[in-house]
Formats: C-alpha cells, structure tokens, sequence
C-alpha cells in the first residue's frame, strides 16, 4: 500500500514537469532529471506561497494599525482578521508541503526504488499517453467550470485517480482517498472538496455509460 501511495505521488510530481503542449516524442521522461527539477518546482511553489502569506501579515499589520485611527475600528478589526486568517492558512499549507517534499526522498530510500520508479513512470506514460481523452472525459463531469481551467496539480491529480481507475482497476473508494490525500500535501481545502466530487460524478458516469 505504501509503494503504490509512494508511485501515485511520485508521478505526480513528474507530471509536473511535462508541458500539456509536450508531444508524443518527447513523452519519455527519465527519473532523475524529472525528480530533481519536481523537488525544484516544489520549492519554488513553497517560496512564493510564503512571499503570499507574508504579505497577508504585513496587510494585517496594516489593518491593525489602520483600526487606532479609525474611530470604533470594527471593520478594521474584521479586516486584519481576514488578512490573518489568509496568512496562517497558507502557511499550514506550505509546512505540510515541505513535510511531505522532504519525506518523498527518504522514503524513496527506504522502499523498493525499481519497482516504485517503474509503477511511477507506468502511471505518468498512461496518463501522457491518454491525457486528451482523459481530459474531455474528466471536463463532461465538470459543474460550472471547466476542467482547463483547474490549477495543474489539481488536473494532474484527476488525470492519475482516472488512470487508477480505469487503467489499474483500483477499487474507487481507493483512489478517491488517494486522491484526496494528495490534495491534502499539494491542493488546498477548496482543490480537495472539487477533487471529490469531480472523481465520484467521473465514476458514477462511467458507471452507467461506455467509455
């Protein structure tokens, strides 16, 4: 379970760092340039979210000192509130992410390396291999938005849960928590509630239709 966990986040790190405009040619990905240049983005993906959550602070910092000026300041007050809010919420989210960056090479070491390296590239070659067909279907389930839209490691996400369902006969319950549990070291509370739903209307649809 943890090998196949491990593979599952593995590639999705690698998917993020192949171009949707990637053509077939090119879809070949080795893993140690991929790996490297995936830990890469994280960490510049952890930066810019701390620069983000910085700014929340010196905005409520700002809003506090807006609120000694201001005569009754309560909706000030609320405001600096909101600022912090924002701010601790980002940063949560980017200690659970460099947690879990920093766990994935360690845990590389300590499991079986060719087999969760060949499971990993297996899922990123399915998907690269189907990510048009992957995408229309995943996009006829949408409500209200349209699945190019998503941020890319929330498409990303959904693309590997269809690959586990279609492709590796994952029980759906499964990939869904799976899912969800990379949404929970890579999404926020809003990509976790989307990828969710999303996943169950894709499995009720392709319940009742071929694909």
């Amino acid at each position: 379970m943890q090998s196949r966990s491990l593979s599952r986040e593995l590639a999705l790190l690698l998917l993020g760092q192949v171009t949707d405009q990637s053509k077939p040619a090119d879809r070949h990905p080795t893993m140690e340039n991929l790996l490297q240049k995936a830990l890469d983005s994280l960490m510049q993906h952890w930066r810019e979210s701390l620069d983000g959550s910085a700014a929340e602070l010196e905005q409520a910092q700002q809003a506090l000192l807006d609120s000694e000026l201001e005569e009754g300041g309560g909706s000030t007050l609320e405001t600096a509130r909101s600022h912090l809010r924002a701010s601790l919420s980002a940063s949560e989210q980017v200690l659970n992410g460099l947690s879990a960056s920093m766990e994935l090479p360690r845990l590389l070491l300590l499991g079986d390396q060719d087999q969760i390296r060949r499971s990993a590239l297996k899922r990123v070659q399915l998907v690269l291999e189907q990510r048009s067909s992957i995408d229309t279907r995943l996009d006829s389930v949408m409500e209200g938005w349209r699945f190019s839209r998503l941020p890319r490691i929330d498409r990303d996400i959904l693309r590997l849960a269809v690959v586990d369902l279609i492709d590796l006969s994952i029980p759906a319950p499964v990939a869904f928590n799976e899912a969800v549990e990379l949404a929970n070291r890579y999404s926020d509370e809003q990509g976790r509630r989307m990828i969710n739903g999303v996943l169950r209307r894709f499995h009720d649809a392709a319940a009742i239709s071929p694909a």
